[in-house]
This record gives structure tokens, sequence and C-alpha cells, in this order.
């Protein structure tokens, strides 16, 4: 077993390799010292990031072995190694996994206490579950898209964040550590069906509890965290860049008019809605007589919920987040660290994004795989 660093060092993972949610929800779990094995596809696979393969951070901390899953025997290769594991994590459509014998009936029964982790977009069954489809289309179902952007204004795309990795990374890497505690509680494995459509729809329970109170419009840019509010908003400065402010609880409220150089008492009530747009056209006007920084400099040390619009590029080299080393580089590549942090077993990344196949012989050798049934699996073309 590889020396991993972490809360979850001893764990033992397969990955199936995939993009996007699948890569993501492993590196999270490999940064808390899960060690982890990607099984990566033949080349010519299209799909992943191309190009230089230590920009790919999705996939960092993980050895990669290449294998041809078409093959029985690289299927039975897997198999061993399931033997072995904690947990197996598949992306595939719905079947896909069965077709090639590697579906949970399988994995379970070479090893019972598996916990299989599988990640779909519309979920293991329903009238949408053979159906493709990418992270914009999950929320788009869900009500997350129509409640982002401007009012009048269409959709916001929230990037690839809400479904993909929110939705779906972070509900898998949940769900799968939850079933390794339970597993080692009793000896049993189970599948762990993560939906992005589940997950989420799951991240919008706030905002559909505030739907059946009323207190909540179910249109873009008129609530009070949708940019309809006035105190919850960004705005142009006078350079071209933006502040954000949160101002949600009174006395922060107070203390952003005083920033601004706003009177209270010439203002109107914070909750007035009728006068949100009036106090955000105010609020426009005083903020572009600045720079960012300049506003950034006069609520240094107020008790007000402010800060600058940061971009990727200037986003590690924040004070704070330099502080706090949020963000780290390594082999020549800036990156977010691993989070959440830990005490007594702090997480790391293992090491650089693997390329594909790269650790084959190695990693397949730590499992158990001797030198001549290395050999045997390249020689039936299992291995690539």
């Amino acid at each position: 077993m590889r020396n991993t660093q972490g809360p979850l060092a001893g764990i033992r993972i397969v990955e199936l390799g995939g993009v996007g949610p699948i890569p993501f929800c492993c590196m999270l779990l490999s940064d808390l010292g899960a060690d982890i094995i990607r099984i990566d596809r033949p080349p010519g696979y299209d799909g992943g990031m191309p190009g230089d393969p230590r920009f790919n951070l999705l996939n960092r901390g993980r050895r990669s072995a290449a294998l041809d899953l078409k093959k029985k025997e690289a299927a039975d290769a897997i198999l061993k190694l399931v033997s072995q594991a904690d947990a197996l994590v598949e992306g595939f459509r719905p079947g896909v996994a069965e077709k090639l014998g590697l579906g949970p009936d399988a994995c379970l029964a070479v090893n019972p206490a598996l916990v299989y982790g599988r990640m779909t977009g519309w979920g293991q069954d329903g009238p949408l579950a053979q159906a493709p489809g990418h992270d914009i289309n999950y929320i788009s179902l869900t009500g997350v898209l129509h409640s982002i952007g401007a009012a009048g204004g269409p959709p916001a795309i929230p990037l690839n964040l809400a479904g993909d990795f929110g939705g779906g990374s972070l509900y898998l890497a949940l769900g799968v550590v939850s079933a390794i505690l339970e597993s080692k509680r009793s000896g049993r494995g189970q599948v762990v069906d993560a939906a992005m459509v589940d997950g989420s729809a799951s991240l919008m329970t706030l905002f559909y509890g505030m739907l059946a109170s009323g207190y909540w419009k179910d249109e873009r840019g008129v609530n009070r965290l949708d940019s309809g509010a006035p105190w919850y908003n960004v705005y142009e400065t006078k350079d071209g860049r933006w502040i954000s402010v949160g101002s949600n609880e009174a006395r922060f409220w107070r203390n952003t008019l005083q920033v601004l150089g706003l009177r209270e008492e010439e203002m109107p009530d914070q909750h007035d809605r009728s006068r949100w747009p009036e106090v955000h056209a105010k609020f426009a006007e005083v903020f572009r007589t600045r720079t960012r920084d300049e506003w950034c400099a006069l609520a240094e040390g107020r008790e007000v919920c402010f800060a600058p619009v940061m971009s990727l590029s200037e986003a590690p080299d924040h004070p704070h987040l330099r502080a706090r080393e949020t963000f780290v580089e390594r082999d020549g590549v800036v990156q977010p660290a691993p989070a959440p942090r830990f005490s007594r077993t702090p997480g790391a990344i293992q090491h650089a994004p693997a390329r594909p196949g790269e650790h084959t012989d190695a990693a397949l050798g730590d499992w158990g795989f001797s030198a001549e049934e290395l050999a045997a699996l390249r020689e039936v073309g299992a291995i690539v």
C-alpha cells in the first residue's frame, strides 16, 4: 500500500477514469489521503483536457494505469483490484459498467464490503436516465439555472460548479466516505447513486423553503440573494473593476452606508423592496467615484461585508489567501490547496497529475500483480 497523508490514509479506491465530476471527486478523496488507482482509457479517448498533463489538476494525487476495458482480461484485472479496495468510483451512463462486467453485482461478488460509487447526470433510473447531458442541462431541470442572473436578463451560467462539482462530486465524495464508515461497522458494502440532478436540487433546499413561505419570488434578480437587493450585489468602480457587498444584517447595512458616505436617515428602509432600484442606482453612482483599491482601503478594519472581486490571476496573491496558503505552487502550476483542513491529520497533494498509464506496472504491482501477470495482460492488449 502506498503511503499517503491525510485522514483517509489507508483507504484504497479504484477510479474508473472519466472527465469532470469523477476526477474532481477523486481529487478531493486523494487530497484527504486515500490511495487511489485511476484506470485510464486507451490513447485516443475523446475526453479530458488536451495538452500537458501537469495542467490537468483534477487528476492530481493519483497513480494511473491504462487498461482497455473492452478486454475481458482488463475487467478481470480490475476485479482483482476491487477485491482489495474499500471503494470503486465510476461515471458511466447507466448499464455501461454492467456491460463491461464491472457492475455492482460483479464487484460486490468479489468484495461484499465494497462501496460502489456511481456518478451520473440524470440518475440510474427515470425517463432521462439514458439521455446525454452536461452540467448546464442538469441545473436547468432543478431550478438552479433559472434562479441565477439579473432581472430581465437571461440565466447566468455558474461555470460548471453547481452541477458537476457542487451537486455531483461533493455529494459523491460525501456518499462514498459515509458508506465506507458504515461498511467498516457492518462488513457490508452498498451502491452510492449520486445524480447531479439530485445534488443540485439538494443545494437549492434553502430557496425552495423560502419559495414555499412566500418570501422568495420565482424570478431572477428580484430577491435578497440573487442581485435584487442593493446591499447584496456587485458594483463597478472607477477603474472598471468590481466590489462585492453582502450587508444582509442591519449593523452591516449601517456600516456600509458610512463607508459610502451616505446618511442612514436620508436612505430608504433597508428592506423596502419598492425602493431597492433607487438604492442600487445610488450605490452604483457612489462606487464609481473611487477605484477598487481605494474602496478596499476605506473598508479596511470596518465591520462591513465587503470584498474586491478578484480575477483568477489576482486571487492567489491576495494577502489573506497568501497568509492562509489557500493556493500553492506545485511543479510550476499555481493551484488551490487541499480543503478542508485537519489539525492532526492534514491532507496533501500526494503528487502531480499523472500521464495516462504512467504508473501501470508500479501501481498494479503494489496492488499484488506479479511481473508474469503484467506481461500476460500486455500480451493480450489489456494493458495499453
